[in-house]
């Protein structure tokens, strides 16, 4: 398993699910964040046609593009379906935000061999590691 900085660094496309049109949110803050230092976001949320510039899908499955890393900004009860989900569009991680955790999505990721972040912030171990993704050599 990848620890979460080479997860940052062999991720290009991150995939948001539970991004959120609402700057106060972390789930609008933390995404921008990836934005800003290069790496492509891709919105998950079923209220939302379009968030930074960027669609929005409904689902995982509707992403019409590989991703690389789906980005969890939902309760613990549903981080197992999403992680079933990332695993079925061939996600390579699935990173649940500080506070998240689920033994069950633990598990279904582990036995697909992904790999797996739990309550952690995805913008922290960015800055803390010094990364931004350069995007003409992605």
């Amino acid at each position: 398993m990848r620890t979460p900085r080479e997860i940052l660094e062999e991720s290009v496309t991150i995939a948001v699910v539970g991004a959120s049109r609402n700057p106060g949110k972390a789930a609008h803050e933390v995404p921008v964040q990836m934005l800003r230092h290069g790496w492509r976001v891709i919105p998950v949320n079923p209220s939302i046609n379009e968030l930074w510039e960027q669609p929005s899908y409904p689902v995982l499955a509707e992403i019409p593009e590989p991703v690389d890393l789906v980005n969890i900004f939902r309760p613990s009860a549903d981080a197992a379906e999403i992680v079933r989900q990332a695993v079925e569009i061939g996600a390579r991680a699935v990173w649940l935000q500080l506070g998240i955790v689920s033994p069950e999505a633990r598990e279904i990721a582990e036995q697909a061999g992904v790999d797996y972040v739990e309550d952690s912030c995805i913008a922290v171990v960015r800055a803390s590691s010094g990364l931004t993704r350069n995007i003409e050599n992605s």
